[in-house]
C-alpha cells in the first residue's frame, strides 16, 4: 500500500499558512523522517548527529550557518535538534536572521523537555505531533483499505449505531495481532518482530532521558515503567507505586511526567463536575503503543491466551481515539469517570455541552446507566471487538 499518514495534509499546507517554523515531534521510530522526506522532498538536511554539523551549529553564528546551506533550496530540516546544547538559540538565528529559509525541525521528546527551547521559540514555531500508526493508517499501508479515515471517532460523535464489522479480509486476526505487537511503522515490514520492540525500549524510552541526565535512577525508572505496563487502564497511585519501588512519591510523579513528555505513556484525569462522591485526582495510565508495552513486560503471548486481553483492548481503543481526535482536530477532552460507590465509565469525551460516555468491552456486556442518570444530556456507547473498525 501507499505510505500515507493523517498528518500529510497539515504538513503540506503549513508554509502556505504560516511563516513560523514547522516543528514535528514524536517518539523515535514513529516515522518523522519518512513523512518529512515525502512531504518536502526538496529540502536540505542538517543532521545534528553528524559531528561537524553539530560543531558548526553550536557556534550560533549566522555567517557559519550560511556556509552550511545551499541557497538554491529554501527548505531546511534540522534533524534531532535536541542534541544541540541550546536548540532554541539555533532555531532563533534561522528565524530572525536567515528568514529566506523555511525551517523544519524534527525532534523526539527531549526537544520539548530541553526547557530553554520553548521560551526562545515562543511565537516562532508551530508544533505537530506524530504518533505510531492508527488502525486506518495501518490498513491503508497494508493495501486493505483505499483511503485514510477518521471514521472511528466520527461515527461515535455522530451517534451512529455501531454495527458488527464485516470485511472481505480477516479483521479479527489483524486486531489480535495489533493487540500484541502494536502499531509502530516497522511492524509493517517486520510483522511480529518482538526483538525489534524489545530493542525499542532502550532506544525509544531511555536514550533521550539518559542522554539529558534526567533520570538519576535508571533502574527505578525502568521498574516504574514496568509496573505501569502491568496496570494499564488502572489508577496510578503515586504513594503506592513509590512504596513498591522504594523511591519518593515526588520522584514517581516526576518520572511519570517525563514518560508522558517522551510520548511513551499518556494519562486520563477524572471527569468531574465536582460532585462530592466523584473520585480523587489519580490519573489512569495508558501506553501510546501496545507493542512497546508488551515488550516492557516481555509478554508476546497471542491474544486468545492472554489474561490481560481486556486491558489491552481498552488501551488500544483509548489510544486510537486519542490519535483521531488529534489528527482530525476534533478538540475533545478525554477523561474517565468513577464514583466512590464503584460506578465507572472507561472513557468520557467532552467538548462544551457535548458529553459522550464510552464503555470499552472486549466482550459485549451491559451498560452502566449511572453516568447518564447523573449527566442527563450525555450519550452512552459501548465499543467492543465486534463493532470497532474504520
Amino acid at each position: 500500500g501507499m505510505i500515507t499518514r493523517h498528518l500529510d495534509q497539515a504538513l503540506l499546507e503549513h508554509f502556505g499558512k504560516y511563516k513560523q517554523a514547522l516543528v514535528l515531534l514524536g517518539a523515535r521510530q514513529v516515522g518523522k523522517t519518512t513523512i518529512i522526506n515525502r512531504v518536502f522532498p526538496h529540502s536540505q538536511y542538517l543532521i545534528v548527529d553528524n559531528e561537524p554539523i553539530r560543531y558548526a551549529l553550536e557556534r550560533y553564528d549566522p555567517a557559519v550557518y550560511r556556509q552550511l546551506l545551499n541557497p538554491n533550496t529554501n527548505l531546511v530540516v534540522i534533524d534531532e535538534i535536541q542534541k544541540l546544547n541550546d536548540p532554541g538559540r539555533a532555531a532563533k538565528i534561522f528565524f530572525d536572521q536567515l528568514s529566506q529559509f523555511k525551517l523544519i525541525i524534527t525532534g523526539s521528546s527531549a526537544f520539548n523537555i530541553k526547557n530553554k527551547t520553548s521560551e526562545s521559540l515562543a511565537g516562532r514555531k508551530i508544533d505537530y505531533q506524530l504518533y505510531p500508526l492508527t488502525l486506518s493508517e495501518y490498513l491503508v499501508q497494508s493495501g486493505l483499505e483505499g483511503t485514510l479515515s477518521l471514521a472511528p471517532l466520527e461515527k461515535l460523535l455522530g451517534a451512529e449505531k455501531l454495527t458488527p464489522v464485516v470485511r472481505p479480509y480477516d479483521h479479527r486476526e489483524i486486531l489480535n495481532n495489533i493487540l500484541v505487537y502494536g502499531l509502530y511503522p516497522a511492524m509493517q515490514s517486520h510483522p511480529q518482530d518482538s526483538r525489534y520492540l524489545t530493542n525499542l525500549i532502550d532506544s525509544v524510552v531511555f536514550k533521550d532521558l539518559v542522554e539529558l541526565s534526567l533520570l538519576e535512577n535508571k533502574s527505578a525508572a525502568l521498574a516504574l515503567l514496568k509496573l505501569l505496563a502491568y496496570q494499564i487502564g488502572s489508577l496510578a497511585n503515586y504513594a503506592e507505586l513509590a512504596s513498591q519501588l522504594g523511591i519518593a512519591a515526588r520522584t514517581v510523579k516526576r518520572y511519570l511526567e517525563l514518560f508522558e513528555k517522551s510520548f511513551i505513556i499518556f494519562t486520563l484525569k477524572p471527569y468531574s463536575s465536582r460532585k462530592r462522591d466523584e473520585i480523587s485526582k489519580m490519573p489512569k495510565v495508558y501506553f501510546y503503543d501496545l507493542g512497546l508495552r508488551n515488550a516492557l513486560i516481555n509478554n508476546f503471548e497471542p491474544a486468545h491466551a492472554r489474561g490481560d486481553l481486556g486491558a489491552c483492548f481498552e488501551n488500544f481503543i483509548v489510544a486510537e481515539l486519542l490519535k483521531y481526535n488529534y489528527y482530525g482536530n476534533f478538540g475533545y477532552s478525554f477523561n474517565y469517570w468513577r464514583t466512590k460507590s464503584g460506578s465507572e465509565v472507561d472513557l468520557v469525551l467532552s467538548k462544551g455541552r457535548q458529553i459522550l460516555a464510552i464503555e470499552i468491552k472486549s466482550q459485549s456486556g451491559r451498560i452502566n446507566q449511572a453516568f447518564v442518570a447523573r449527566y442527563p444530556g450525555s450519550k452512552m456507547v459501548v465499543i467492543s471487538k465486534d463493532n470497532y473498525w474504520v
